[in-house]
């Protein structure tokens, strides 16, 4: 039960930071998503989207918190730590 609650919180950090990455797009690019996408990964900023795009992870964070879903907000924390090492991981090969 509480590897599933984990598993649904990790879920859900990954899709806000899908999101944040198109709320960025959306918001600060004249372009659509998939020309800014190639664009960014051609330039090498691609990580730097991503990493803005998790900043959208506060808000299921604690609202997780807020409901005293802790294992969920866990989930949360997993899935943001896992993308800063994969940002870290891209942005020294």
């Amino acid at each position: 039960m509480i590897k599933q609650q984990i598993f649904i919180g990790f879920l859900t950090g990954i899709a806000a930071n899908i999101a944040g990455v198109f709320l960025y797009v959306a918001l600060f690019s004249k372009a659509g998503i998939d020309a800014t996408l190639a664009d960014a990964w051609q330039n090498h900023y691609l990580s730097k989207i991503i990493a803005l795009g998790a900043v959208l992870n506060f808000l299921p964070f604690f609202v997780f918190l807020k409901k005293k879903q802790s294992y969920h907000a866990r989930g949360v924390l997993l899935a943001t730590i896992s993308v800063a090492v994969v940002v870290a991981i891209v942005k020294f090969l």
